[in-house]
């Protein structure tokens, strides 16, 4: 049970280990693109590659659809990237179903583990498989595996990092579900436990108040996806909107200025003022334009017309 890229290299694996793979659930079509066509989700293309039977329900305590996952009689289900099950469901297999999870819990339990941990500026991660029970996150762990999260990463390359490391994990539990021999761990419970909620829009305003290191972690776990912004007003033409920023750098300059101030040589680079210093763009896109490079960004730009907040 999947839809994303993140769960196609989980499931994957598991077909080039001989896993038998008896039907794949993932999300319905959804329109995409202008055109608005129905496009399949990554992991019903992959699945239809190798000739999986693939369910798509609407909803998931569709008796139709209880009644026709049943006649599978699967011994395990494995979630990866998918949505909440009710229990009828992940209380089916005979073994139960397992998840895999982008955090190593019970730290960052929610639906955005890795953006969350970089974020807040974590040196570390992971993955962790468990199974489901009926409160999220918080079942009897199977295994985990650490990853270190470095200066240059984001989320995007912890993304991609963890999905291989987690499809590992993936067979690694599997393969020791089958043989009867494998560990379930109740969950620690922390004084303070890190959470991972859902991330909106909204969540995704830079508040230049911050600190440096604040501003510049909240850019790189929110980049490529769903990407930190800021508000901006052009002078002259009143044209108003936001600005994604992608990556950004702590700067040299150390001068304290109102935060927001923009300091830039109209050439190579634009610093913005926070807390304690400023904080280098190095990518951004306007509102209807490609992502830029800070470079092409001010060969076409004024920056002297742009105030920011």
């Amino acid at each position: 049970m999947g839809t994303p890229d993140f769960a196609v290299e989980s499931l994957k694996k598991l077909v080039e280990s001989g896993s038998n793979v008896i039907a794949v659930i993932t999300a319905p079509d959804k329109p995409a693109g202008r055109g608005k066509k129905l496009q399949a989700s990554p992991v019903k293309i992959y699945a239809e590659s190798q000739e999986i039977t693939v369910l798509q329900p609407l909803k998931l305590k569709n008796p139709s659809f209880i009644e026709e996952l049943r006649s599978y009689n699967a011994d395990l289900q494995v979630v990866v990237a998918f949505r909440m099950l009710p229990e009828i469901v992940w209380d089916l297999p005979q073994f139960g179903t397992i998840n895999l999870h982008g955090s190593l819990l019970p730290q960052y339990r929610g639906a955005a583990p890795i953006n969350w941990a970089v974020m807040n500026g974590e040196t570390e991660t992971g993955v962790t498989t468990f199974f489901i029970e009926k409160e999220i996150d918080t079942g009897k762990i199977i295994f985990k595996e650490t990853l270190a999260i470095n200066a240059t990463d984001n989320a995007g390359s912890m993304h991609d990092k963890l999905m291989i490391l987690g499809s590992n994990l993936v067979l690694k539990t599997v393969r020791s579900i089958e043989k009867g021999s494998y560990p379930q761990i109740d969950q620690e419970e922390f004084e303070e436990l890190k959470s991972a909620p859902k991330i909106f829009k909204e969540d995704c305003k830079i508040d230049w108040t911050k600190s440096i290191v604040e501003i510049h972690d909240f850019i790189r776990g929110l980049s490529p996806y769903p990407t930190a912004w800021t508000s901006f007003e052009v002078l002259g033409n009143g044209q108003k909107g936001s600005i994604k920023i992608f990556s950004s750098e702590i700067a040299e300059n150390k001068t304290i200025k109102v935060p927001g101030t923009i300091i830039s040589d109209n050439k190579t680079f634009l610093q913005i003022a926070c807390k304690n210093g400023f904080i280098g763009v190095l990518s951004l896109q306007m509102p209807g334009k490609k992502r830029l490079t800070i470079e092409d960004f001010l060969r076409g730009f004024d920056i002297s017309q742009l105030n920011i907040s």
